[in-house]
């Protein structure tokens, strides 16, 4: 990442490039840009355009080298699940660019105003489908560069994220206390066995979408989009619960942790697909087991993404990783209670 004050997408070169190469891909498909092409939004990580066309509104994104690997995995998804992943016009795998078709609204406006979780309900059980489907094809997956988060990998990427004084803000404002590092440090043995247990239960390692909330899911006259996959990594599948239900806290204003009989509904419609590899019992008990592992995923990914960060930037960010540490020892606590 630059160390300059601007991001990479507010460069006029790279602006230039990015703007030369949406037309020519739509050029190519006899798509003609019918206005100005918006930025609506930028990230350290990512960035999103908006082209006007006469074939409807398309979406430019590019991402950063660490998440360069997101164009080429939403191509693959969009190639084996093309009803529910992004409509792609234009693929550059090397430069981490997709040119895509609208998807739609976001699920959140749907669900937020009127504070109603309903409109998951289909939502989850594709999801839940996808992933099943998905874990026959975590070698492929894998090959791109997607992290390797499995169970067996993650004690030893645990170890090593405690070793990154630096990014853990020991003793300092939104950091971890001294207490808390050497608590996390103890707790090793602790999170294999976790790890351990949650492998024994059968459950196959499939694609975690990584941000799966209700902002990252489209819909459009029935039709549901999977899109955002730059946090994605190969890991247990019930992982990425933690960021939907996170998710759902926030639609409904409820406390930190909580677990509602709405919650509840929508954790059977997620494991029923899951019942091929073991019974809605066991799926039941593996599911507080994955809140700690779900914590110290989110923690890799997010060191992932803030470590090549400088200056105000990184001060902007540094505070999430210590932040979901902590998540982890709550979590931690709930299966020692």
């Amino acid at each position: 990442m630059s160390t300059q004050s601007l991001l990479l997408w507010q460069d006029p070169a790279w602006q230039k490039q990015a703007h030369a190469w949406i037309r020519t891909e739509t050029a190519r498909r006899s798509i003609r840009i019918t206005g100005e092409i918006e930025q609506p939004h930028m990230y350290p990580w990512s960035t999103v355009l908006r082209v006007p066309s006469n074939g409807g509104t398309l979406f430019f994104k590019a991402t950063a080298a660490e998440t360069v690997y997101e164009s080429a995995l939403t191509q693959m998804l969009a190639g084996w699940y093309p009803d529910c992943m992004p409509e792609l016009l234009a693929v550059d795998t090397g430069r981490g660019w997709m040119l895509m078709r609208d998807g739609g609204e976001q699920l959140r406006l749907s669900i937020r105003p009127v504070k109603d979780v309903t409109p998951w309900n289909p939502v989850i059980s594709r999801y839940s489908e996808v992933q099943v489907g998905l874990a026959e094809h975590s070698s492929e997956i894998l090959a791109l560069g997607i992290p390797d988060h499995r169970l067996a990998a993650l004690p030893a990427l645990y170890t090593q994220l405690l070793r990154d004084e630096e990014s853990l803000l020991i003793d300092q404002e939104k950091g971890l206390t001294s207490d808390e590092w050497e608590r996390l440090k103890d707790l090793r043995p602790r999170f294999e066995r976790i790890c351990a247990r949650l492998a024994d239960v059968g459950i196959p390692e499939s694609l975690n979408h990584g941000d799966f909330h209700d902002g990252n899911v489209l819909v459009r006259d029935g039709r549901i989009t999977f899109f955002d996959w730059g946090d994605a990594s190969v890991t247990h599948p019930f992982v990425s619960l933690r960021t939907l239900f996170v998710s759902i806290e926030i639609a409904l204003d409820l406390d930190d942790y909580s677990f509602t009989p709405e919650m509840a509904a929508l954790l059977d419609r997620y494991l029923e697909p899951w019942q091929k590899f073991a019974s809605q019992d066991s799926l039941l008990a593996a599911y507080p087991l994955s809140k700690p592992v779900a914590s110290i995923v989110k923690a890799l990914s997010w060191h992932k993404t803030i470590s090549p960060l400088v200056g105000s930037l990184r001060d902007e960010y540094a505070w999430i990783v210590p932040e979901v540490l902590k998540e982890f020892l709550v979590y931690e606590k709930m299966l020692s209670g």
